[in-house]
C-alpha cells in the first residue's frame, strides 16, 4: 500500500482528494492537514510514502505562514523522507522552480484527470519524477532557452511591477537601489523582447511566468 498525507488548507479539496484516491486499491490516506507546519510534523513521524502538497496556505495576504515549497524543503531534508508531490493550481515558472528546487519529486496541477493523478502518485512513490505535461514542457523550454528565462529575482521584480509598484517602491521593498531595479528591468525587457513595463507584464503572463 502507498501511504498518503494530504496537505491543503481547503477542507473540501482534501475531502475530494481522499474520496478520489481511496478508490485506488493500492492507496491509503493515513493523515491530512490544512497547515504547512503540521504537514512537516506529520511527515517527520514516519509511516508516509507520499505527501500531496499544495503551494499556498492561508490568505494571500498572509506572509507569515510557511508555503508549500518551504514545507517541502523541510520534509525532504530529513533522512528517509517521504516523497513530495506538489498538487496545486499555481503554474508559474517561479512556483514550479521553487518546488523542484525544494526537493519535490513531482508537480501536478489540480485540473489533472484522476488517472493522471493516480499515475503521478505511484511514480512519485517509486522515486521517479512525476510532472504534468505542461510543467514538463515549461521546464524543458527553460533548459533549451536558458538565456530567455527570468531569474528568481527578475521574476520577483516583475511581479511587483504587475502589482503596480513604482521603481522607488520596489527598491524599498527589496532593499536595493533604484539603479539595481532599473538594471533588472533592462534585463527583463531584453529577455522578453519588449520595451515597456506594461508589455513585459503582458508577455510574462502569456508565457506563464506570472499568474493572471
Amino acid at each position: 500500500m502507498i501511504r498518503l498525507l494530504l496537505a491543503d488548507d481547503h477542507p473540501v479539496v482534501r475531502t475530494g482528494l481522499r474520496a478520489l484516491l481511496e478508490r485506488e486499491p493500492d492507496f491509503t490516506v493515513v493523515a491530512e492537514t490544512g497547515g504547512a507546519d503540521e504537514a512537516v510534523h506529520l511527515a517527520g513521524r514516519g509511516g508516509i510514502d507520499v505527501v500531496l502538497m499544495d503551494l499556498r496556505f492561508g490568505p494571500p495576504t498572509d506572509t507569515t505562514t510557511p508555503d508549500g515549497a518551504t514545507a517541502t524543503a523541510r520534509i525532504t531534508a530529513a533522512d528517509d523522507a517521504p516523497r513530495v508531490l506538489v498538487l496545486t493550481t499555481y503554474d508559474t515558472d517561479a512556483d514550479i522552480l521553487a518546488a523542484i528546487e525544494a526537493g519535490a519529486t513531482g508537480y501536478l496541477l489540480k485540473d489533472a484527470p484522476p488517472e493522471e493523478l493516480a499515475d503521478a502518485v505511484r511514480t512519485a512513490a517509486h522515486g521517479r519524477s512525476a510532472l504534468s505535461p505542461s510543467v514538463a514542457h515549461r521546464l524543458l523550454d527553460r533548459v533549451r532557452n536558458p538565456g530567455a528565462a527570468l531569474s528568481p529575482r527578475e521574476t520577483e521584480v516583475l511581479g511587483l511591477v504587475a502589482a503596480g509598484l513604482s521603481n522607488q517602491r520596489i527598491s524599498r521593498h527589496l532593499h536595493v537601489s533604484e539603479a539595481t531595479v532599473k538594471s533588472h528591468l533592462a534585463h527583463i525587457y531584453t529577455k522578453l523582447g519588449v520595451d515597456s513595463r506594461t508589455a513585459a507584464v503582458a508577455a510574462a503572463r502569456q508565457r506563464g511566468v506570472l499568474g493572471t
